[in-house]
């Protein structure tokens, strides 16, 4: 029976990357029939397959359906009044331009948290270009901080959709997720990014285009506003958080359950929501049917990350009713093998084989969540977990990563260049994460 659940993993995950990366399935197909393929190898019958496929499905959407849409539509409208790049030029002019590599990671690491990677980047980009210009600088000093403090919240801090899904899978607390993300965050972006980006700077200059063109100043919108309004979502989950623990001595029943309330991220991000729709959109001339446009737009990119996340769900749940969950469990623990060693590398060698950070993560939340059951982690142990994940889903990106492509694009340089800056950028990303995060699992 232990061999034939080993090889059932080992089957279902060998047809998950055969399908993505030799048939070029969506990542959704594939992640449902290598989970039927680990129940049908296992011995699940027909009946149960199909069960454990609605149980894993429906209990992971519940939450994640929810909050990946919410953030998706918020992130939508501050991207379209033009709040992204009010924060990146807020960030410039306080910090000048012997700073300014600080300032795009600050930004980077603000504007990635409503607004999805690759969207954020394109907005940002003619930023960088000006800098260039100005300073007759390499490009790469300014385009490799912000890529650094894009990726950093892109995986570490929710409610960015990959943090979201993993959390959600391994069952971690979103507030203590994004404490431990803003904590590994730090010096991951001083390394990765600033130190890095220095370095690389040095040895490769890059030229920016000869022209872009941009928003004029004076259509973004008031900075207070727009910080006020991406900060309260966050603010109110970690209340909730804060607040449960007992920290902050509340007795009164009715403000606890009323912080309860708004701090939960489904009405924290509502909120949210509505304050966008209003001060970015009604107050800034956007049209009602507009704002309904740019929401409902927002949703596809957001569907996509919402669907992977149930399959990555139905995968968890195989796993668990399988018995091969606990069985994987047993053999890491006989092995002296860390839990937190192998979620980093379980994401890190689904990311470098088949280039997606999000399928990496949910892939590896599926393998980790049925080793959890048992493991009696305390809610900060669980959110290291997550990040531990997310560094290893960051990891050497590379030729199979849009990512790749994407950032060799927009800074106009070779294959070539792009592994000597953007893979080991990310590369140094994953290794200071799950070094830092190492070092918060061990001390609480």
């Amino acid at each position: 029976m232990t061999l034939t659940l080993i090889l059932a993993v080992i089957a279902g995950i060998a047809v998950l990357l055969f399908l993505i990366l030799r048939l070029k399935i969506n990542a959704f197909i594939a992640l449902l029939i290598g989970s039927i393929t680990v129940g049908l190898i296992a011995g699940l019958n027909a009946k149960e397959i199909i069960q454990t496929i609605q149980e894993g499905m429906g209990s992971t959407l519940g939450f994640v359906a929810t909050v990946v849409g919410l953030g998706a539509m918020f992130g939508a409208i501050l991207e379209a009044s033009g709040g992204a790049k009010a924060i990146a030029n807020f960030t410039v002019s306080k910090f000048g331009l012997k700073r300014a590599p600080l300032a795009m990671v600050i930004s980077g690491f603000l504007i990635a948290i409503p607004v999805f990677f690759d969207v954020a980047f394109i907005i940002l980009v003619p930023m960088i270009y000006a800098l260039q210009r100005k300073t007759g600088k390499s490009l790469l000093l300014y385009a490799i901080p912000l890529l650094a403090g894009l990726a950093i919240t892109h995986a570490f801090i929710p409610p960015t959709p990959g943090p979201i899904a993993v959390a959600d899978i391994v069952g971690a607390d979103l507030g203590w997720v994004i404490l431990v993300g803003f904590l590994v965050g730090i010096p991951t972006a001083l390394i990765a990014g600033l130190w890095f980006g220095k370095t690389i700077a040095k040895r490769i200059f890059i030229e920016a285009p000869a022209q872009s063109s941009g928003q004029e100043e004076s259509q973004l919108p008031p900075i207070a506003q727009t910080l006020l309004i991406l900060a309260l979502p966050i603010f109110l989950i970690l209340l909730n958080t804060i607040s449960s623990t007992g920290a902050l001595g509340i007795k009164n029943q009715g403000l606890l359950d009323t912080i309860a309330l708004i701090g939960h991220p489904f009405a924290a991000l509502i909120i949210a929501n509505l304050l966008a729709w209003y001060f970015f959109g009604i107050r800034r001339g956007f049209t009602k049917n507009q704002l309904f446009d740019i929401t409902s737009k927002s949703l596809a990119p957001a569907g996509t990350i919402i669907l992977l996340t149930g399959a990555g769900g139905v995968f968890k749940q195989v796993l668990t009713n399988t018995g091969a969950g606990k069985l994987l469990a047993t053999s890491l623990s006989d092995a002296g093998i860390p839990i937190l060693a192998f979620a980093f590398i379980s994401a890190a060698i689904v990311r470098i084989i088949q280039g997606s950070s999000t399928v990496a993560m949910i892939t590896a939340a599926g393998l980790i969540s049925p080793l959890l059951m048992d493991a009696s982690l305390s809610p900060i142990q669980l959110a290291c977990m997550v990040i531990a994940i997310a560094s290893g889903a960051s990891i050497f990106s590379h030729v199979n990563d849009s990512g790749f492509w994407l950032v060799g694009q927009y800074l106009g340089i070779t294959e070539k260049q792009t592994f000597k800056s953007w893979t080991i950028m990310t590369t140094l990303l994953a290794l200071v994460g799950i070094t830092t995060v190492s070092l918060i699992y061990l001390l609480v």
